[in-house]
């Protein structure tokens, strides 16, 4: 899947060409806020039943827009991932893991219209993380103790104990409305991120490998306002 990201940047350039404007056009430099929530999984192999964890993002915004329909933006974002196992009910195992990353995505903006646009935003993203946090109920604690005291040897439960990577990267999408109003711009888009990277380390010469993937699938929600600088 690695092999998107540059069939993307194409993309990217390609857009430029084609909505590029030869004749006079007035440029528009906006500073925005938002935020919203997500649906966040990540994708194991071997696979871990998992529901969708909900987490939170927010940050700020640049966006330049030097041709008609056609623009870049980037953010900072503050994110809140993770995943949430999905047990039968009979088990009483619960176990959820939330990994709070610093988010960067650099995006080509395209929109269509004029006071109420249709937005498409589409580039690759950064994400560096900032800390981790688990929660394991005592019933799950002591069936992994019990399991790895009669096999020692049994790779058992290697999503709790391994250390996720600090970073990360992938592809994000959204298609959205925004709204131009004299006090400002609104707007409200949907996302995909489709992570390239892997949470744990997947190198077969490293001692602690276990997951050959391990990366991040998650469904955006987001509200953000602009206020236009120049």
């Amino acid at each position: 899947m690695k092999r998107l990201l540059p069939g993307i940047l194409l993309f990217m350039l390609f857009t430029v060409q084609v909505f590029a404007q030869k004749n006079d056009f007035e440029k528009e430099f906006y500073i925005g806020v938002g935020g919203g929530a997500f649906m966040s999984t990540v994708d194991f192999v071997p696979a871990v039943l998992q529901k969708p964890s909900l987490g939170i993002h927010g940050g700020i915004s640049a966006k330049y827009i030097s041709e008609k329909h056609l623009g870049l933006m980037v953010e900072l974002n503050y994110a809140q991932r993770g995943w949430t196992e999905n047990f039968p009910a009979e088990s009483g195992f619960s176990y959820s893991k939330t990994l709070n990353y610093l988010e960067v995505p650099f995006m080509t903006h395209i929109y269509f219209g004029n006071n109420v646009r249709f937005v498409i935003n589409v580039g690759p993203q950064l994400g560096f993380l900032l800390g981790s946090s688990n929660h394991m109920n005592e019933a799950l604690s002591a069936n992994i103790t019990a399991k790895r005291e009669e096999n020692p040897e049994a790779q058992i439960g290697m999503q709790y104990i391994l250390d996720p990577g600090s970073f990360d990267y992938g592809l994000i999408g959204g298609i959205g409305m925004e709204l131009k109003t004299g006090a400002g711009n609104v707007g409200l888009e949907g996302r995909y991120y489709f992570g390239l990277g892997d949470v744990f380390e997947n190198r077969k010469t490293k001692e602690n490998f276990f997951f050959s993937r391990s990366a991040h699938r998650i469904i955006e929600a987001k509200l953000s306002y602009f206020f236009k600088v120049k």
